[in-house]
Formats: structure tokens, C-alpha cells, sequence
């Protein structure tokens, strides 16, 4: 008696080896495939053993060879598709064997016999399942036009077009690999097959139609203008957003349409939008639906509302969506929790009153709290995310943020090796919490948080150079002298040169309003000039005689107009003939910022009364200061403005202090 194939054990039966290898025998070679069938079939060990003993060659030989018989042809490929549905290392094992080159050749051979080229793609369908299968062997012009036009055509079976459909959907990973398929014929392909009555067909079209407009404003406008029977695809995927559709169907359709929405072909206040695809999306984030549906949809839903204000707005009413959201929070798996924060970040981004009723919904900081703990790194990224939301509101960092302590877990994330996409989310975050109403900033400043910003500053990522000078620029703002003291001496002079000197506009602006916070108050201008004199002054004139736009120049004339003002030992202004020559240039510029930041500075140098005001008056009016404002003031565009009347007054005290 045959053994029960359960008992099967191909490290234990060797001699299917030799029959497998028998050129004389061909009913031995089946038999051998039969059994092998049997033993590997949902046996991740037997699959494993098999490869180990190098019989898959012998297999692809097999099934490779015109003149072997079809039934062994068909047996060779059902144990090779067997093979590849088994773990990662089996499937690199395949694909280096060259399997899917030997696939490719049986599948794009026109005399092959049409049930082996559905064995075949099926095989391929299990290959590409696995994210490392490489897409190049298979996104070739040829190729993919062959298996569009071809084997994914209606008269072929029902099981080759939704292989092609589920094939098609993983070798999209950018906008060479959208454009390919674009240009092979997909979209009509996915018009056709999201339209038959076969979910089969349905899902794995839909799935692939969406990777194709992510982030791709060519092939969305395409796919926007492109009919099926005419109708409109976008009008197609609004039908699949009903109730009347599977859920799968539902979310898939949405999908697409949010997509496109983002890549800029259909608009926030498209009807197909406002009406179909965002209550879809809410709606399918309810707990009537299984948990990876709502995940999805919550997802999806966040990408959606994401930059838009008003689609925000018209989410966070919809069906009740915080309460869905909130729900989705005591899910045990990640995915639903990594949806409803990303989901709320969206939601909170911009409208105070959301953010309200987010932070109000009982327990919800409490989640928060713990997703930034949570053991799934992408969720720790979706919690910080909304965390970053809410913290853009004023009132919620006085009262609930301060009630949680929420800086100290987010300081521990800063900590250790973060990646660097949550690294800057959590500078982000940071930023907020150090704005000069936040009563974050000193509890911060004991964990360190100056250290780690100066840190930041030096790192290669703009982003987080930027958040890194950003955030010390808020803490800067009317702080106590330590604090600024510390950073100064942390940070230090050639950093903050070097920063000046930053590729990135943002970089530049932020670090001249790091300065300009702390060089605020007199005493803080003299603590910092009297040991930082020369190169501050050595940064300013270096930005002023750079080729940086006004906006840039104008946050230095700015600096320059708080130490003429505030500086109580020394005329740092008045000793440096070049910004003095600056100021002269930059009063009567065409540039209105350049103008009214000058203004500003010489404003301050000539009001300001001690004991150097004789001599830094006359030294102006040498250098010719009161023939500058005239022609200031007379200006046609300055004749009628109330800056008119501070202009006169300068030039009376000038004359006055001459006279």
C-alpha cells in the first residue's frame, strides 16, 4: 500500500530523485512529480528540503522543454508554483535559479498551450507577491505589452486576467514604473476588468489603477479623461464607492479617487470627492466593517483631508468619525491604531475647534501617551504625528498638554537611535512645545532639550537642521538670560556662521531670528556683544553683502536695529563703517523691506539718548544721514504715510543735537 500523503517525507523517500531524473521513463518522471506535489504542498519544511537538494534546475528543465509531455510540463509547474508560495528564503532561492526568466519565455510564447500559461502566471503571481522580486526581469515594454494586451485579454480565461491584474499591481513602485504601464495600455486593461461583474478582477485592478495616479499627475489627468463605455473612470470609481459593493471593493474604489485628488487632477470641491469618496471613507471606518477595512479606510481618509482645511472640516462631522476613530484606538493591532492617529494628525492640522474636540474625547491623550511607547515603530510615528497636530493649538499646550507631561516621552523618543522621519516629527512636536506661552520650555531645558537642538543643528538632514535652529528660535523668544546664555555657549559662534552660511532659505532665516530673539533686551545685547562682538558683527555684514533675498537681509537689518538700540557699553553700529554704508544703501532702495528695515536701524541710532548720542549724531549727519531721509520723505509713495511724520522727527533731532 501507497502511504497517506501527510506521511510524506521527501528527506526519507530518495527514490523519486532517480525517476524524476529518468530520460527513458516518462511515466516514472510523473509519478515522481505526483509525489512531490503531495509531500510539498502547505509544507514550508518539505518546500525547503526540496530546494536544498537542487531538484528545482531539473524542475525548470522540465518544464522549460517543448518535447515534454504536457502533463509533466503542467505537474513541473504546479510543484514549482507550490515552491514559491513558501517562505522568503525558498523564493530568493527561485529567483536565483532564473525561474522567473523561465516563466516568462513559456508565458510569452504564443504556441504555448494556454493551460500552462495559466499555471505559469500564477507561479509569477506568487513571486511578486514577496516585496524583493525584481520588477525589472518583468517591467519591459514588451513584456508588459504582451501580458496586457495579450494574456490579460477577455478572451482569455478569467483566472489568466486576474493573475495579469495581481502581477501588474507590485512592479508599480514610481513614476518611471507609472509612466511604463501607462504607455503599455494599463488603464484601459483596468477600465475593462473594474467593470465586470468578477471581484477577482475587480480588486486587484482597482489595487493597481490606484498605484498608478500615487503622486502622478500624468497619468491621474490621464486616467481622469479616459472612458469605458462611455463613462468616465473617475465616474466608474464613484459607482464602487456605494454600500451596494463589498467592502473590499468600496475601499479600493476610494482609494483610487483620493489619488487622484492628491496628484492634483480632481479637485477638493469635485462632487466625487466631497460626496462619495470622503463618506465612503468614513463610513468604512465604523465598527460594522473588519478591522483592516477601517484601518485602510482611516488611512486613506488621512492622506485625503490631509492638506485640504475644509475636507478636514467636513470629515470630522461625518458619520461620527471621532467616536470611529477613538474605537479603532483599542484595537490590538497595530495597523488600526497607526490609521486613527494618522487620521487625527490629519484632521488637526488646521481648525482649532477640531483640535478641540479631538483632545476632549475621553482618553484620548491617554492613547496618545501610549502610542509614543507602542512597541510598533509605525505607530510610535502615527502617535507623534498627531501629537504634532494637536500641539499647534495655544490653548491645548497650556492646559492639556502641560496636565500630561507630554515632553518627557517625547524627549525619551529623541533619545537612542530614532529613524530620522520620526526624529522629525518629534523636533516638530518640540518646536511647538518651546513657543514662549508654553510652559514646556523649562522642564525641557533640565532634560536637555538645548543640547539636543544644537545637536540637530549640525546634522546632515535639512529637516532636522532646520527644526534643530527652528526650536532654539522659539526658545529664544523673551526667555530668561540663562537659557540664552547656555545656548550661545552650546551652540557657539562659528556654528551659528556656519548656519548663516546653510544651502536651505529656512536654515538662514530661522538662525537670524535665533539671533534677533537674543539680542532682545539691552542687557542681553551687552552680556552677548561684549564676549561675541566681532563675529556677530562679521555674520551680519557678510549676510547684508551677500546675494540673499531681502527677506533674509531684512531679519539682519532687524538684529542691527536691536543693538543700536539696546546696547549700553559700546556703539557696536556706529564703529563699523560697512553696515553704516549698508544702512546708507539699503534707505532708499526699490525694496520696501530692505527700506523699512534700514529705517528701523537708523531709527534706533538716532533716538537713542546716552552719552555717545553727540558724536554718533554728528558722525551721521557726516556721512550725509539727513540728505538720505529727505530724499526718503519726499518720495511721492511716502508723502502721504504716517512714516512721514517719524521722518521729520529724526531730522529735527538731528538738526537739533547740530545746532
Amino acid at each position: 500500500m501507497e502511504p497517506f500523503t501527510c506521511f510524506m517525507d521527501v528527506d526519507s523517500s530518495q527514490s523519486y530523485i532517480n525517476d524524476l531524473y529518468s530520460d527513458d521513463d516518462s511515466s516514472n518522471v510523473q509519478d515522481s512529480l505526483i509525489y512531490l506535489k503531495n509531500v510539498v504542498i502547505g509544507s514550508d519544511k518539505q518546500k525547503t528540503i526540496v530546494i536544498t537538494q537542487g531538484i528545482v534546475p531539473r524542475l525548470m528543465f522540465l518544464l522549460s522543454q517543448d518535447n515534454t509531455p504536457l502533463p509533466i510540463r503542467y505537474d513541473a509547474a504546479i510543484v514549482l508554483g507550490s515552491l514559491s508560495k513558501g517562505s522568503d528564503e525558498n523564493v530568493r532561492s527561485l529567483i536565483e535559479d532564473g525561474l522567473i526568466q523561465v516563466l516568462l519565455k513559456i508565458i510569452t510564447n504564443p504556441a504555448t498551450d494556454k493551460h500552462l500559461i495559466e499555471i505559469c502566471l500564477c507561479v509569477v503571481r506568487s513571486i511578486y507577491e514577496h516585496p524583493f522580486a525584481p520588477k525589472e526581469i518583468i517591467n519591459t515594454t514588451s513584456t508588459l505589452s504582451y501580458l496586457i494586451a495579450g494574456l490579460a485579454s477577455p478572451e482569455n480565461t478569467i483566472q489568466c486576467q486576474a493573475c495579469v491584474a495581481n502581477i501588474l499591481v507590485p512592479i508599480c513602485h514610481n513614476s518611471i514604473d507609472q509612466k511604463m504601464l501607462c504607455k503599455a495600455g494599463a488603464i484601459p486593461l483596468l477600465a475593462r476588468l473594474i467593470t465586470t461583474r468578477y471581484t477577482i478582477l475587480q480588486i486587484p485592478a482597482l489595487k493597481c489603477l490606484a498605484a498608478m495616479c500615487f503622486t502622478n499627475k500624468y497619468v491621474s489627468d490621464i486616467v481622469c479623461v479616459a472612458n469605458h463605455e462611455e463613462r468616465s473612470i473617475p465616474d466608474i470609481l464613484s459607482t464602487l464607492t456605494s454600500r451596494a459593493r463589498i467592502p473590499e471593493i468600496q475601499i479600493a474604489a476610494a482609494r483610487c479617487l483620493t489619488y487622484i485628488h492628491r496628484s492634483g487632477s480632481l479637485s477638493s470641491t469635485d462632487s466625487r470627492i466631497v460626496y462619495k469618496t470622503l463618506p465612503c471613507l468614513a463610513r468604512l471606518c465604523t465598527e460594522e466593517f473588519e478591522e483592516n477595512i477601517r484601518a485602510t479606510a482611516a488611512e486613506t481618509l488621512a492622506y485625503l483631508a490631509e492638506i485640504d482645511s475644509e475636507l478636514q472640516r467636513l470629515a470630522a462631522i461625518s458619520n461620527h468619525l471621532i467616536n470611529s476613530l477613538s474605537n479603532l484606538l483599542q484595537c490590538s493591532n497595530p495597523a488600526p491604531r497607526q490609521g486613527a492617529f494618522r487620521c487625527f494628525a490629519s484632521l488637526g492640522a488646521n481648525d482649532e475647534e477640531i483640535r478641540k474636540r479631538i483632545i476632549e474625547k475621553d482618553g484620548i491623550m491617554e492613547e496618545v501617551l501610549a502610542g509614543l511607547g507602542d512597541p510598533c515603530a509605525d505607530v510610535r510615528l502615527a502617535a507623534v504625528r498627531c501629537l504634532h497636530s494637536l500641539s499647534r493649538s495655544v490653548q491645548q499646550l497650556r492646559t492639556t498638554f502641560q496636565d500630561h507631561l507630554v515632553w518627557r516621552p517625547l524627549m525619551a523618543l529623541s533619545s537612542g537611535s530614532p529613524s530620522k522621519e520620526l526624529l522629525t516629527v518629534v523636533t516638530s512636536t518640540i518646536c511647538n512645545l518651546l513657543l514662549e506661552f508654553s510652559p514646556a520650555k523649562e522642564p525641557m531645558v533640565e532634560l536637555g532639550a538645548i543640547e539636543l537642538l544644537c545637536q540637530l543643528t549640525q546634522n546632515s538632514e535639512l529637516a532636522l537642521r532646520l527644526n534643530g535652529v527652528w526650536a532654539l528660535m522659539n526658545m529664544t523668544f523673551q526667555t530668561e538670560e540663562h537659557i540664552k546664555t547656555k545656548i550661545i555657549g552650546t551652540l557657539g559662534t562659528d556654528r551659528i556662521f556656519q548656519l548663516l552660511n546653510d544651502s536651505d532659505t529656512n536654515v538662514i532665516m530661522k538662525t537670524l531670528g535665533l539671533l534677533r530673539n537674543l539680542m532682545s533686551k539691552s542687557t542681553d545685547i551687552d552680556n552677548i556683544m561684549s564676549g561675541h562682538s566681532d563675529q556677530l558683527m562679521h555674520m551680519i555684514i557678510t549676510v547684508l553683502e551677500s546675494p540673499h533675498t531681502p527677506e533674509i537681509k531684512e531679519q539682519a537689518l532687524c538684529i542691527i536695529g536691536n543693538i543700536a538700540a539696546g546696547a549700553g557699553i559700546t556703539d557696536y553700529v556706529m564703529e563699523n563703517e560697512r553696515i553704516l554704508r549698508k544702512l546708507f544703501d539699503f534707505i532708499n532702495h526699490k525694496d520696501v523691506k530692505l527700506q523699512e528695515g534700514a529705517m528701523f536701524a537708523i531709527k534706533n541710532l538716532i533716538e537713542k539718548s546716552d552719552l555717545n548720542t553727540q558724536q554718533r549724531l554728528s558722525r551721521l549727519q557726516e556721512l550725509g544721514i539727513i540728505e538720505e531721509l529727505e530724499k526718503y520723505l519726499n518720495s511721492t509713495s511716502r508723502e502721504s504715510s504716517r512714516t512721514s511724520e517719524d521722518i521729520r522727527a529724526m531730522i529735527r533731532r538731528l538738526k537739533s543735537y547740530s545746532s
